[in-house]
């Protein structure tokens, strides 16, 4: 009797512990996303990269948790065609967007191209903007029209306004002068919530912001979300909040990147304070280098070549700083190549989601995240710019530079507190860089590497017969049209 009760007593236990083992567990929450994404902040101008004269500490931070990449590469050194290249995964030539798009332009992104919201949001996340959009400036082109749930923000620069460098209304009656653009509107939704008119306006933008995110990570705590946070900062005009103001000891435009260094605390701060850190990927990069024509009211490229608006390393290379607790190792550095245009593929992977239908430029460079030795997810890159002027190859340790006309900004002094200097155009003709040895392209190496630049220009006929190229002809195969506005 005794036995067939132990023998009954061990069957019940061995029942528990099998359930326990074959019970399933509660699926693993998505992770969140947050994006922070800069206007004309350079390669230099943290302190965590180039060791500035005003202090981040709360990057610092982030790149002490995280990790900091040296060779993180923008689709193209100007606004909208940069954005684009972030939000759809595409080259922006790929897509139709080039330039900065004028709140009068023409075109605007499709939306037909998916998003990395359209993406997440068929997962189930809630999505959400705050700042500087300029891929179209009105219905049906602004975020809620591609895939964002909410928006608070610019539709465009925050220089497109109808006011001077010194604050002042614009004098000029000339038709296409700026005089003729309406005040800056700050959209929410669909519609002007209201106007910014003045540079004390612009001087609050980045606590709106700020404090517009925060609410958004508080209200969403329970569910997975995208934040795409797109500061006006510190594209011209800068403009810094009284709280703010001579804290960095070395100017405004120190002072504005204290502030947005205060702005980053406050998301991070957020993330910790509703338990949320652990489970949110925080991607801190900019759209590209520098103004430098704006002398004081610009950064600095930390010493690489040029800045906004070439395909030199100054306008193309930006800081960018990942952090995910626990599961990107703290305080490493990636000397690997990647780029905004990868982020929608690596996002899409770490949160189960599918990729866009049409085709798409970006790899998935997770395993760089989480520090695979031995990864090379993108051993190269298409530097375009103009409307669809291919202006170099990156592959390995190379940049070859492909004849093309473009601005410099070495040959004229800089502006000084606000009012830009010259940038002139000058031809720029073939050459072959060596990125490990030469990070300021000063040395043309073809001659010494003539199989190399052999190598390089049959790269380049592959991107032509894709995308085309304006400097020779080329049409390209797989260009998809703008949106055409109305």
């Amino acid at each position: 009797m005794r036995r067939a009760y132990y023998c009954t007593a061990i069957l019940l236990l061995l029942a528990v512990v099998s359930f326990s083992f074959t019970k399933p567990s509660p699926a693993a929450k998505p992770p969140n996303i947050v994006i922070i994404f800069m206007d004309d902040m350079g390669y230099g101008d943290l302190e965590c990269y180039a060791g500035t004269p005003w202090h981040t500490p709360n990057i610092n931070r982030m790149a002490a948790q995280g990790m900091r990449f040296t060779y993180f590469y923008v689709a193209q050194a100007v606004c909208s065609a940069s954005r684009a290249g972030l939000l759809t995964g595409c080259y922006p030539n790929r897509v139709g967007i080039n330039g900065a798009l004028w709140p009068t332009a023409p075109i605007a992104l499709d939306t037909a191209e998916q998003t990395i919201a359209t993406v997440l949001k068929q997962r189930g996340y809630h999505t959400g903007m705050v700042g500087k959009w300029h891929l179209g400036s009105k219905v049906p082109w602004l975020p809620l029209q591609h895939g964002f749930d909410e928006y608070l923000g610019l539709p465009y620069s925050n220089d497109m306004w109808p006011v001077h460098y010194d604050g002042k209304p614009y004098a000029d009656t000339s038709t296409n002068s700026r005089k003729n653009y309406p005040a800056l509107p700050l959209i929410e939704g669909n519609k002007p919530l209201k106007y910014i008119r003045t540079l004390d306006d612009q001087a609050q933008l980045t606590t709106i912001y700020t404090e517009r995110a925060c609410k958004f990570i508080r209200a969403n705590k329970q569910q997975p979300f995208f934040l795409y946070l797109a500061h006006s900062m510190p594209h011209v005009p800068i403009a810094v909040s009284d709280k703010h103001k001579g804290k960095s000891k070395d100017g405004l435009f120190g002072d504005v990147i204290t502030e947005i260094d205060w702005s980053v605390g406050e998301v991070l701060k957020t993330l910790e304070e509703n338990g949320l850190a652990d489970n949110t990927l925080v991607v801190f990069t900019s759209d590209n280098g520098p103004w430098l024509s704006y002398g004081n009211h610009a950064g600095n490229t930390g010493g690489l070549r040029e800045g906004k608006g070439t395909s030199w390393e100054g306008g193309i290379r930006v800081p960018c700083i990942m952090r995910w607790p626990g599961k990107i190792p703290a305080g490493t550095v990636c000397n690997k190549m990647a780029a905004t245009i990868d982020l929608l593929p690596t996002i899409a992977n770490l949160c189960g989601a599918s990729l866009p239908v049409r085709k798409i430029d970006g790899v998935d460079v997770k395993s760089l995240l989480f520090n695979d030795p031995d990864a090379n997810p993108r051993d190269e890159l298409a530097v375009y710019y103009q409307v669809n002027s291919l202006q170099a190859i990156r592959k390995g340790p190379w940049k070859l530079v492909l004849p093309h006309r473009a601005r410099t900004y070495k040959l004229n002094l800089p502006g000084y507190d606000g009012f830009p200097g010259a940038q002139p155009e000058v031809d720029v003709p073939l050459a072959l860089y060596d990125m490990r040895r030469d990070p300021g392209e000063t040395l043309d190496v073809q001659k010494q590497f003539p199989d190399v630049v052999k190598s390089l220009l049959a790269v380049a006929e592959k991107y032509r017969n894709d995308l085309g190229d304006d400097l020779t002809g080329a049409k390209g195969t797989e260009r998809r049209a703008a949106g055409k506005v109305q």
